[in-house]
């Protein structure tokens, strides 16, 4: 997941966010200087949370004063004093949001907490005063009006563009009561967006399900040994501790034979915020569907999903709906098939049980060690977390020529490491920090964001700095981190979006972002190179003999590529789904959110009670406070792209082809968004994208070319069948 907000020596990082350390005067405010840090990092070593309002006020007020300068030049508005000077306004206001973004979500605690909540707001109000002046908009109009008579070039024409309909989907056209209504959304939605994600974050950390030597059966060595220490350093001794956060949870509900427990800890995921005490979602989850709605309807648009899809690469909620729908019954019927496979083993153990969906991930195991004689946790050892992250950079050295050079900078936690990227001629491309393992002060999931943006000053590139954050697997019982299989696709997954990142060399700063359902493949297509056989004997090492992942491991795992694809599409689409429906709403009324979702997929389409969506409205944190608000499905749009974009590097026969990746650097990754994805996306692979790669990746389409339509939809399906796999088949030959 990509954070849009953007996301110290190391005692001193602690001291100054447990409240350790205090601001003597406001000349000691880092964000009111330029930094001397190496490669312009920020000083984490200096920063205390006491300096985010200060910073935050004179951010504002700066801003504010260049944006009087531009509406009271009494020149005549060009792009030079209007487009280009709106462009460069508001940057320590920027790089003080930017960090603040990325620290509240990474390692916060209450008092940044309650100066996310006082800000939140104010920052509203204040774009708000911009984006709704009416004499800095009269301005943007008439150079817009002027636009073709002007000589700008594409970059130019881009940016003009892109400023002015970021000013009319922000309601510069609205009269003046309508904006003043607009001001109070905003403002409203901000602040409930900071309830929404800090209730998540308390009930991830409050849950604790503790248990004793007889409560661990079925559970591996390293899962025993990390619920250990996990209780140790929670003062609990002889007890074993696990609690929501991933790297916790997944590997109770795949190993433990203990049903009630597996119920107990996964009904506690799925009813996080739904528990009707003070950390309870639901009410805000109306309050941002009333709100939402009105402001949609408001600026013109039927629904609050109407108003967020015109602006991406789909156009249409019908588009959105149509490529949803395509894969949601196959998906589903994929699913019903894998689950009559693990009910037999349910009834073997428990006749007459029904299975329920916290028996999911534990016979699912259980048909992967019968099926393919593969059991994760005998592929752990290869998949140790310093091997893939080597794995990662050896990736893109092959593809890019780029290197890795671990440096001395200051951090924000003792945890976080730190990278300079050196481009292929050894010219400085950015800085890369790490930060990989779960901790009370930091939100689940993971993301990747700029504590400092690409741009440009005087010409010269500034470099940005670029932190990727997870939630993977400690280290326990005196091994490394040993990821998981998903974990390993995460860090793969973040990584892209990283050097999405690293890679911009875009001329303005309002051509940073792409459309949200393009901002996905760039992280995605990293993950098709995780598991290929001749990457994979690059990096999946055992940690303590050093040897070389064998071939039959590797085949085992080429051969399991479709196991339990039904549920994972069907959980993924699921989500989506949930997402456009309840912002496609065109009129409020107070409604039950759990009834909501239940009429959404299982009354309408027949979702099976034995899988939950992936998330649930009440912790549905992507489309209330992530930035993904009726765009969860920007996921499987861009998996679209990437399966495609892959095909380029193994038609080619080269999955490492230099100048293929080159290509993509060239026309995808360094231009952000200047020009649309969908041109850009077609600069690079000379067609549309077609759908047939993602389709066969995922189990879902087996047929011949010519059994496509003309748009790329499926006319039939004809599911692969794992067995094709087991046989030492691909898709291919089960054609």
């Amino acid at each position: 997941m990509r954070r849009f907000a953007g996301f110290l020596p190391l005692l001193f990082a602690i001291m100054a966010f447990s409240g350790c350390k205090t601001v003597k005067n406001s000349d000691e405010n880092p964000f009111f200087t330029e930094w001397d840090t190496p490669y312009g990092v920020p000083p984490f070593d200096r920063i205390a949370p006491e300096h985010f309002m200060p910073a935050f006020e004179r951010g504002m007020s700066l801003h504010a004063a260049e944006i009087d300068a531009i509406v009271s030049n009494n020149d005549a508005p060009t792009f030079e004093n209007v487009i280009l000077a709106y462009d460069a306004s508001g940057r320590m206001l920027a790089r003080t949001e930017l960090v603040f973004g990325m620290l509240c979500a990474a390692e916060t605690d209450e008092r940044m907490q309650a100066i996310e909540a006082q800000t939140a707001p104010l920052l509203a109000a204040h774009a708000d005063r911009i984006l709704l002046d009416e004499r800095l908009f009269a301005k943007i109009k008439e150079v817009y009006d002027r636009r073709a008579t002007l000589g700008l070039d594409a970059e130019q024409s881009r940016l003009l563009q892109k400023t002015y309909d970021a000013f009319v989907r922000a309601g510069a056209l609205l009269d003046d009561t309508q904006k003043q209504r607009l001001k109070q959304i905003n403002e409203e939605l901000s602040g409930i967006g900071v309830q929404y994600g800090n209730h998540i974050l308390a009930e991830n950390n409050a849950f604790v399900l503790e248990l004793a030597s007889g409560d661990l059966e079925g559970l591996p060595a390293g899962v025993r040994d990390a619920a250990k220490e996990k209780a140790e350093a929670m003062g609990r001794k002889d007890k074993w501790v696990f609690t929501l956060h991933k790297p916790s949870l997944i590997p109770f509900l795949t190993y433990s034979a203990r049903r009630d427990l597996r119920e107990q800890i996964y009904k506690a995921y799925l009813n996080r915020c739904n528990n009707g005490d003070a950390n309870d979602n639901k009410q805000l989850v109306n309050d941002f569907v009333r709100l939402r709605t009105e402001k949609a309807r408001m600026l013109g648009y039927d629904s609050y999903a109407d108003y967020v899809v015109s602006d991406q690469m789909a156009g249409t909620t019908e588009a959105v709906y149509a490529l949803l729908d395509e894969i949601w019954t196959p998906a589903l019927d994929r699913a019903k098939a894998e689950l009559a496979e693990m009910d037999e083993l349910l009834q073997r153990d428990q006749p007459g049980a029904t299975f329920e969906s916290w028996d999911w991930w534990y016979y699912a195991e259980k048909v992967r060690k019968q099926k393919y004689a593969l059991d994760e946790e005998m592929l752990r050892p290869y998949f140790a977390l310093e091997n893939v992250r080597s794995g990662a950079f050896f990736l893109a050295n092959r593809l890019y020529g780029i290197t890795f050079r671990p440096i001395s900078v200051p951090v924000y936690h003792p945890e976080v490491t730190a990278y300079e990227v050196l481009d292929a001629d050894e010219s400085h491309l950015g800085v890369l920090y790490f930060d990989f393992h779960p901790r009370d002060g930091k939100s689940q999931g993971a993301w990747c964001g700029n504590y400092v943006e690409q741009t440009y000053e005087n010409g010269v590139r500034v470099a940005p700095v670029v932190s990727v954050v997870a939630n993977f697997t400690r280290p326990a019982g005196g091994d490394p981190a040993l990821l998981t299989l998903d974990e390993t696709e995460t860090l793969f997954h973040e990584f892209g979006h990283a050097l999405h990142f690293l890679f911009h060399d875009v001329k303005y700063r309002g051509l940073t972002e792409v459309e949200g359902d393009f901002v996905e493949l760039p992280s995605q297509i990293m993950e098709n190179w995780a598991f290929e056989p001749e990457l994979l004997r690059h990096y999946a090492v055992h940690f303590r003999s050093s040897e070389v992942i064998p071939d039959y491991l590797v085949e085992k795992l080429r051969r399991s590529e479709l196991f339990n694809q039904g549920f994972a599409t069907t959980e993924l689409v699921a989500a989506a789904l949930t997402d456009m429906d309840i912002h496609s709403l065109t009129a409020y009324e107070p409604f039950d959110v759990e009834a909501f979702e239940k009429r959404a997929l299982n009354e309408r389409r027949g979702l099976i009670p034995q899988i939950e969506p992936r998330y649930r409205y009440p912790y549905f944190s992507h489309i209330f406070d992530g930035g993904y608000s009726a765009g969860y499905y920007f996921y499987t749009w861009a998996e679209v792209l990437d399966k495609d974009a892959f095909q380029a590097f193994k038609q080619s026969g080269d999955l490492f082809n230099r100048q293929i990746a080159d290509r993509f650097r060239r026309k995808l990754l360094a231009r952000g968004g200047s020009e649309e994805g969908m041109s850009m996306y077609r600069a690079f692979r000379g067609a549309d994208p077609d759908k047939r790669a993602m389709l066969r990746s995922r189990g879902l389409w087996n047929g011949p070319d010519e059994e496509m339509s003309e748009d790329g939809a499926a006319a039939t399906y004809d599911l692969v069948r794992e067995d094709d796999f087991e046989r030492g088949g691909t898709p291919e030959a089960a054609e």
